[in-house]
């Protein structure tokens, strides 16, 4: 009878200490959540949040880029530079012109973001190294030709139309007969159009 006492005793301290633990890691887990800070990403401040093409231009396909500078020369392919910081506002709002360059140009020319942190530091640069081009502002923006020719080298946040008319040229297609100012979309709205 003894034994069976001792074995309901030892079997309730058990279960006693089973429910004090998970009382206690569920504790823990609750003041983990609680003292947990929001992630707020920020469009208007120079703060890192991540890579800017993915986080505020909804366009993870940009980076990295499929093909170099030096690799786009070479085969003759109409190229965009666009030299940005992950911490500068001006960069993470010229993002989503950026990727919306891409969605009107990706399949005929190659755009290529460069972040100025990449770029290793030399004395000289070659003419097919995106530092020979960088001028030391962010944003900004290259447009080479098929023959390699720079037809379009600005900083600062250039307008979708200026980029999208030297392309035209490029290409050979009609020029605009009105110039329709690209308004950016919210994140959200943009992003539910990437998913369809």
């Amino acid at each position: 009878m003894n034994s069976i006492k001792w074995l309901f005793l030892q079997t309730k301290i058990i279960a006693n200490w089973q429910r004090l633990v998970s009382k206690s890691l569920l504790l823990l887990l609750c003041i983990f959540m609680i003292g947990m800070q929001p992630a707020f990403a920020g469009m208007k401040d120079d703060r890192y949040e991540g890579n800017i093409f993915v986080v505020f231009a909804g366009n993870g396909s940009l980076v990295p880029s499929k093909l170099t500078l030096a690799q786009t020369l070479a085969e003759h392919k109409p190229t965009m530079l666009a030299f940005y910081v992950d911490d500068s506002s001006d960069c993470k709002q010229y993002a989503v012109f950026i990727s919306q360059t891409q969605a009107f140009y990706g399949r005929a020319a190659e755009i290529i973001p460069i972040g100025v942190d990449t770029i290793p530091m030399k004395e000289t640069y070659d003419s097919t190294e995106p530092g020979y081009y960088y001028s030391g502002a962010v944003p900004q923006v290259v447009l080479f030709d098929q023959s390699g020719k720079v037809i379009l080298n600005k900083t600062g946040q250039v307008p979708f139309e200026e980029i999208d008319d030297k392309f035209r040229e490029v290409f050979n297609l009609l020029p605009r007969e009105e110039s329709i100012e690209f308004k950016q979309r919210s994140f959200n709205e943009y992003s539910s159009e990437l998913s369809q």
